[in-house]
Formats: structure tokens, C-alpha cells, sequence
């Protein structure tokens, strides 16, 4: 695989398609996982992500890819875009038409909350300003759907310090989109007193 990535920076098409036969499961199973957290009535299929995250990745700027995980990490941070862009397209497109206020495409459920994919992606901008490894754990165990293990590989570190950073960045993106309870003043809540 590092070959091909090699002779795929150098502008070897061949060794593109050549690639796209040999990790196409592989990223089918990432699509997978990234549609299962999206709603049930979403309109994007995995192998429409997979086609589309390839896509991009072909006519994007030249990569010099330094091995495996290198792809991977693009590749996750690809299928994440489309998704974006997927959901706001389908959000113009239904502002267009009147509606409002609706559970749009684009939402996923994390920890039991209804989290809209663009306040999603506009929280992880902010961590990977805080943290550029939190977030590549995020895109890899959330996105990616990987084990703590491929990721601690991936990253080569230890997987304690995977689960430690996904522990930490789970509870920062919880904080950071949870709901706001307007019934709880902004003051602690003892009505100013």
C-alpha cells in the first residue's frame, strides 16, 4: 500500500485505481460507521460517501502520502466533508422551500442528543485549534469507526493515551453542544442573589 500511495503522489493514476481495489472495503466499513450515526432517512449511501470521498481525494491537491495511516486520516477527514457539505446543502435547499425549525439531514445522535453535523463540525474546528490530536482521535473513533487499538497505531502511541484522549474529547464535544437550559440563570442559578 505505500507504494502505491508513493507512485500515487507522483501522479501514477494506475496506482490510484490500484489502491482504491485494495482499501475500497476498508473504506466502506469507515463510510458505514459514519452513516450509522446519521438519521435513518438520510439520502446519502455509504458507497456514495466512499465514491465521493475518493473523488475528492483525486482531484484535490497533490498529496505526498507518507504511509497507511496517513491515508486514512484524509480519507476519514474526506468523508467528513462530504458529509458537511451534504448537510448544508440539503439545509439551503430546504430553507428555500419555507421550512423551518425541523429535524434536518444532518443530524446524528451522540450520548442520546440530537446534534446538528455543522455544529458539530464547527465544534471540532474549535478543538483542533485546542488539540490537533483530539480531534484526529474523534475523526478516527467517531468517524472512522476504529478501535481505540488501530488508533493508538495509527498515531503510534499507547492506546491508554487513546483512551484518554477520547474520554477527553468525548466530554469537551458534550459540553461544547450541549443544549443550553435557559431556565438556569447565566448568574449560578440563585437568581442574583
Amino acid at each position: 500500500m505505500t507504494a502505491l500511495l508513493a507512485r500515487w503522489s507522483h501522479g501514477d493514476a494506475a496506482a490510484r485505481e490500484q489502491l482504491l481495489g485494495l482499501v475500497y472495503d476498508e473504506l466502506r466499513v469507515l463510510a458505514g460507521s459514519y452513516m450509522r450515526r446519521e438519521r435513518d432517512d438520510h439520502t446519502l449511501q455509504p458507497t456514495a460517501l466512499v465514491h465521493e470521498a475518493f473523488l475528492r481525494l483525486s482531484q484535490g491537491a497533490a498529496v505526498s502520502w507518507n504511509d497507511r495511516a496517513h491515508f486514512f486520516r484524509v480519507a476519514a477527514q474526506a468523508m467528513r466533508r462530504v458529509l458537511i457539505d451534504h448537510a448544508r446543502k440539503v439545509r439551503s435547499d430546504k430553507r428555500g422551500q419555507g421550512m423551518k425549525n425541523q429535524l434536518l439531514e444532518g443530524q446524528i445522535a451522540i450520548a442520546g442528543l440530537d446534534v446538528d453535523l455543522l455544529a458539530l463540525d464547527q465544534a471540532l474546528q474549535r478543538l483542533a485549534k485546542l488539540d490537533a490530536r483530539l480531534l484526529q482521535v474523534v475523526e478516527l473513533r467517531f468517524f472512522g469507526g476504529l478501535k481505540i487499538e488501530e488508533i493508538a497505531e495509527l498515531l503510534d502511541v499507547s492506546a491508554r493515551t487513546v483512551k484518554r484522549d477520547w474520554r477527553s474529547a468525548r466530554a469537551w464535544l458534550l459540553a461544547e453542544l450541549a443544549p443550553v437550559d435557559d431556565s438556569v440563570e447565566r448568574d449560578g442559578g440563585d437568581g442574583g442573589r
